[in-house]
This record gives C-alpha cells, structure tokens and sequence, in this order.
C-alpha cells in the first residue's frame, strides 16, 4: 500500500502482537521474491496514540475490528477490514504452511490494491 500510495503514512500493528519480534521466515521469503525485503521489520502494538493519528484503520479479521473498537471507542467509523468489499477475513497464517501464507498474501494484495483505488478516488490531488 505504501507504494500505491505516496504521500500517506502507512504503517502496521497488532491487537495481539510479540512486540519487537521480527517477521515470519515464510513472510519473509515471500516478500524477498517480490522485491520487498522486511527484515528490518518489528511487530509493535495498536495503541491509543496510533488509533488517533490514525485516519484509517485496517484490519485482518472482523474480530480484530471489534477488539479496536472496545478498546479504543474512539476509533469507531474508521476501522475496516482490509478485505471488506471480498466480504472475507484474511485468515492469519502464523505458524502454518506455505499455502496459508500464500492465501492470506493473495487476499492482502486485492484488499489493499481495492482500499489504495478507493483512497486514491476519494482524496484530492
């Protein structure tokens, strides 16, 4: 996303995260193929401040939109699933095979892909 959209900060959280972990080898490897290393990656927690610098909120899982939302009411109205209009959650991958990881990154690049085309419709040059 960050690419298809130059000029908007983007940046990545957890509800659940291992705080300064790095990313999965499997992720990892993916993204490498791709051109994108994210070895200098570190997982870090959704907080307050995050959710209210934050114009938009991404999410996984219908689940994780509920979580933000108790925990930080103030986020109501700008979190969403990254594959909202697939009306699908992106299953977590974590700690599962090479085919998992493969599905929930399909699913990740047409949610963004469709997220950075309604953005890019909706903001003003």
């Amino acid at each position: 996303m960050r690419d298809a959209l130059p000029g908007f900060d983007v940046s990545s959280a957890g509800t659940h995260a291992l705080v300064g972990a790095g990313a999965d080898e499997t992720a990892r490897a993916l993204m490498q193929a791709r051109g994108l290393p994210i070895d200098e990656h570190r997982a870090r927690q959704l907080d307050t401040r995050l959710c209210h610098e934050a114009d938009l909120v991404l999410v996984m899982e219908s689940a994780q939109r509920q979580w933000i939302q108790q925990r930080h009411p103030e986020s109501t109205g700008k979190v969403f699933r990254l594959t909202e209009q697939l009306r699908v959650d992106v299953p977590d991958p974590y700690r599962r095979t090479l085919a998992s990881f493969q599905t929930a990154l399909a699913l990740i690049d047409q949610g963004a892909q469709a997220w950075a085309e309604r953005i890019c419709r909706v903001t003003p040059s």
